[in-house]
Parts: C-alpha cells; structure tokens; sequence
C-alpha cells in the first residue's frame, strides 16, 4: 500500500468517524467556561511568548547559550497558541469538529509534536547549565554558537520524526476520538505509539532532568564547602565576584528548574487521568488535564520574569522603552558597598563591567 493510498484511507476512516458521534460528554456550561478559560490562556500565551522572543533578541545582558533554546521553546509554545488553541476553543463551543479531515490530522500531529518538542529543549537547557556548572572546561568548546543552532535544528527534526509512522498510518493514525470529542491518535489493528512517544518524549527526558540536577545540587554543595574552607586566605573583592558569579548561575538553573517542576504539574494529572479512567467515564477529569496541558505553553514567560532579574530587565526594556543598564547585574554595588566602591579607580570598575558581560554571555 503506497503512502497516498495511507492518507486517503486515513481521511475516509476520519470522517466515518466523526460523523457517528458528535454529542457532547461534558455539560453545555462547563464547555462554555472551558472556552473562555483556553481564550484567556491564548491571548497571554501569545503575547508572552512573543514578547519574551522579541526581549531576548534585543537585551544583549541576556543572551547567550541558555537564551537561544528558551527562544526556540517560546516560539514552540507561540506556534502552539496560535494554532492548537483557537482550533480547541470552537470545540468547545460549537462541541463537534467542522474543520475537516486534513485539519484533524494537523491538529493532534502539533499538539504532540509541541509536547515533546517543549520537555526536550527544556532537557538540552538542563544539560546545558550541568555542563557549565559541573564541567565548566568543556563548556566553551561545546556550546560554540554554530553548535548550538545545530542542536536546536536536531531536537526539532527528531521529534517531527518521532510522528511520521503516525502522520503515515503505520502506526496508529491521527483521527477524531469520539469518546474525548477531539481529534487525537486513533488505534489502527489494536496498535498505537503512545506508549512509545510517552518513553521517549517523557520518561527519559524527565529522567535525564532528574539527574542533572542531583548532579548540579551535589557539584553545588562540594564547591560552596570548598569556598568555605579556602576564603580565609582569598582577597575580598575576588571572593565578592566569584561568590556573585556563582549566585546568577545558580539563579538561571533555578528558574529552568521551575519551568521543568511546572511542566510536570502541567502534564502530570491529564496522564495519571488517562491511565485510571480509560473509557472517559469522567469526561469533565479528562477537559480540566487538558486546560492544565494548555496552561504549559503560556507559563512558562511568567516564571521567567517572576524567577530571573535579566529577563524583568528585557522585559521593561521592551515594554517600556528603556535603555538596558550598562552595568552587570552580577556585579552591582550594594548599598553597604557604596563608599568602597567610590574610593576605588574608574578603571576597577570598567574591568568588572567587561568581565561580568563575558560571564553573562555564558549564561
């Protein structure tokens, strides 16, 4: 059977199946609220992840390895509200799909293709600060710009590959489920990829993130007692830079640490959902997991500004038209500080201004 011959029976099997049910589980008023809840979590997604886009590009403080794979997951998430979720608001609304058979293959394929695409940039941005906290040696030489635009063309391309057999019909299929009343992956001959995409788009990231950072936390500790045990004979003003420097990064790993912690919770209850109530028999269990799911893509530009002084700083710098303060945030003068800092040359500081842009680049 030729791949044409997949499609067209994958279009026919699609609107037989549709066709057959379009009642509604969910009562009429709850899907009304549901519409109005996926709207409001469309519009912020959209504006924040297009403006976390359009900060990062223009605020230089905050660019660096780390920034090109959280611009890659905002445009991921930006490609999803814009797409996914109007779609799933007239489900809602009208509670049957209208959009035809082309369109309930491409719905399901980037909702799936965003949820996996979402957990593995965010598992190389893990990987990413392991290495620089834990192998800063090697940390240059990996994370050269041209590989890091490699890295991001890879993660892409391996999880559009992960969906072809589907997008095909060889395994399962994408097509309208009429007991979640949405277009999703159908079982074709009792077989489906879920399992599969589950292990590879899931387990294993999430496995991968657990243990950077047990590795980061105890590399953290080890370094913090050695500091402790050598500062007596360090000058102070070297100590102050290392001691902040070491600050900033762990800042930036905690934030990507909360974006991982608020993706679970995101996926967590829908999965946990599926597996007990296989049959729907709760369909209103199964609509709030996945408000939780559409929640993931519009998040994450909050915890951003919330968790990371660099990223608050881009922000304001866009939204309201400000110039980026020209000294380092890792090292700006505390109040206490002020009269030393004063009596010191003018070219002390220059000197820690372009070394706290070369540690910002890295960050």
């Amino acid at each position: 059977m030729t791949t044409t011959e997949f499609l067209l029976l994958n279009l026919t099997s699609i609107k037989e199946t549709y066709n057959k049910s379009e009642i509604p589980k969910n009562p009429t008023e709850f899907n009304y609220f549901a519409a109005f809840l996926i709207i409001v979590l469309s519009i912020v997604g959209l504006s924040g992840n297009a403006l976390t886009v359009f900060a990062l590009w223009k605020y230089p403080r905050a660019r660096g390895p780390t920034a090109n794979f959280i611009i890659s997951l905002c445009v991921a998430d930006f490609l999803y509200c814009a797409w996914n979720l109007p779609f799933t608001v007239s489900e809602y609304i009208i509670q049957k799909w209208i959009y035809g058979d082309i369109f309930c293959i491409l719905y399901p394929f980037v909702q799936y293709v965003n949820s996996a695409l979402s957990l593995l940039l965010v598992t190389a941005v893990t990987i990413n600060r392991y290495i620089l906290i834990a192998h800063k040696n090697v940390y240059e030489n990996i994370y050269q710009r041209r590989y890091i635009g490699l890295m991001i063309v890879v993660i892409w391309l391996f999880t559009f590959s992960l969906l072809v057999p589907t997008l095909a019909g060889v395994w399962g299929r994408f097509g309208y489920d009429e007991k979640l009343l949405a277009c999703s992956i159908v079982e074709v001959n009792g077989q489906s990829p879920k399992a599969f995409l589950f292990i590879i788009g899931f387990i294993i990231p999430t496995f991968t993130i657990i243990f950077c950072y047990a590795r980061i936390f105890w590399v953290v500790k080890r370094s913090s007692k050695r500091l402790r045990n050598h500062s007596k004979g360090e000058v102070k003003e070297q100590k102050n830079r290392d001691t902040k420097k070491r600050k900033e990064e762990w800042r930036l790993t905690r934030m990507i640490l909360i974006i991982f912690c608020s993706f679970i919770l995101c996926f967590l209850p829908q999965t946990v959902i599926k597996v007990t109530d296989k049959n729907v028999r709760y369909p209103v269990l199964h609509t709030l997991g996945y408000i939780l799911i559409y929640t993931s893509s519009c998040i994450n530009p909050i915890i951003y500004g919330v968790t990371n002084k660099q990223y608050r700083e881009a922000y304001k710098s866009v939204l309201c038209r400000t110039r980026p303060k020209r000294t380092s945030v890792l090292y700006n003068v505390s109040p206490s500080n002020e009269n030393s800092s004063s009596q010191s040359p003018p070219h002390s500081n220059i000197s820690q201004s372009t070394k706290g842009s070369e540690i910002n680049e890295q960050v």
